[in-house]
């Protein structure tokens, strides 16, 4: 065995798999200690507490397998992350006692008074059926209908190329998606939080102490971010579906476009759990294949995140050390809570979130 062999073995056993989303005002972090969140409230403290993420793999070992983990851990973190965001939003967004009944317009005051804690339950069930299906629509749909148009307008001359060009299309979509949330106010400061997430992970690794000096000059582009695996997840999307249709090319023909989104719809699974395997090479083994891997969601994640202040540092600090077991406060513990047999996620910097996600809509975390 090499020298090179024995020093990355020696590595992935020091591995310690860490990894969070970003949230409204405040981080999410998972660690070998559990989950935490911290959250900077409208009077500037910090409120940290540990979370209960149960995990199907602990009940069903398969769960946890190669190429089948990947599908089973998109779906759990997209839940858990979506209840942290909306946990997030609401705490948050509280004003001041007083100045909120000022504040409220009549449908708050109405939807307050009838729905009362429910609202926030009922209003994200509302918002995940929009978003299914906005991603629907945005990332299957147009696609296919666009191809459709241009290769009526080429007189069925692009046929060959459906796979790859609905797939550029995709990639468009998605930039122009990101990019234009990225300018919304609420959504830059969820991107900045984003920023201090991964600034704060790097600083971890790196073996540095967890302080806002050292966090402040890590970087912020973090290869297994949910941003990247999104991004790596289109391209793959590309890839299996040029080879679908080698192998079925009627699906090509425009009379088949509903049967070719079903069958895209499909693919999901296999392309989400070929995508989750190579981040997670990306994120253990660094080298030029997995750097190349990684390199289109690097990019990307110039637009998801943002360099944060020093107050969103302190804010990702806080859940990081929680997650590692070493706050220095004590730390509230989620009534009703279980210990889990297993806390740590399988290769550490997970997804959202869309960050996040696999984001109905991609999460921008």
């Amino acid at each position: 065995m090499s020298k090179k062999n024995k020093k990355n073995k020696k590595n992935n056993k020091d591995y310690v798999a860490v990894g969070g989303q970003a949230l409204m005002e405040g981080v999410m972090m998972t660690g070998p200690s559990g989950t935490a969140i911290a959250l900077r409230l409208p009077d500037k403290s910090i409120s940290t507490q540990m979370k209960e993420f149960k995990r199907a793999k602990n009940k069903h070992k398969f769960l946890g397998w190669p190429f089948i983990r990947g599908i089973v851990n998109m779906v759990e973190t997209q839940i858990f992350g979506y209840k942290c965001l909306m946990e997030s939003a609401e705490k948050t967004t509280l004003d001041v006692p007083g100045e909120a009944e000022e504040k409220q317009s009549k449908l708050d005051k109405w939807l307050d008074d009838h729905m009362g804690p429910k609202m926030m339950a009922v209003i994200g069930a509302i918002s995940t059926v929009l978003g299914v299906g906005l991603a629907m629509v945005l990332f299957i749909f147009m696609p296919a209908a666009a191809f459709d148009g241009l290769n009526k307008l080429a007189s069925g001359a692009l046929e060959p190329f459906k796979a790859l060009i609905e797939g550029v299309i995709k990639v468009v979509l998605f930039v122009l998606y990101m990019f234009g949330v990225s300018k919304m106010k609420e959504i830059k400061r969820v991107f900045k939080y984003h920023g201090a997430e991964h600034k704060s992970i790097f600083c971890f690794e790196s073996k540095q102490e967890l302080t806002v000096a050292n966090v402040r000059r890590q970087k912020r582009f973090h290869p297994r971010c949910g941003t990247s695996f999104l991004f790596l997840t289109i391209l793959l999307s590309i890839l299996i579906s040029n080879v679908t249709l080698v192998l079925l090319p009627q699906l090509s023909k425009p009379e088949n476009r509903w049967l070719w989104m079903g069958v895209k719809l499909l693919l999901l699974p296999l392309i989400v759990s070929v995508g989750y395997e190579s981040i997670m090479l990306a994120g253990k083994y660094p080298n030029f294949l997995t750097r190349a891997l990684s390199a289109p969601g690097l990019w990307m994640q110039r637009i998801t995140t943002v360099e944060p202040d020093d107050e969103m540092i302190e804010v990702a600090i806080a859940a990081l050390k929680a997650s590692l077991g070493i706050a220095e406060e004590p730390i509230a513990v989620e009534e009703a809570a279980e210990k889990e047999e297993e806390k740590l996620p399988e290769g550490g910097h997970e997804l959202p979130s869309l960050e996040e996600p696999g984001d109905a809509l991609p999460s921008p975390t």
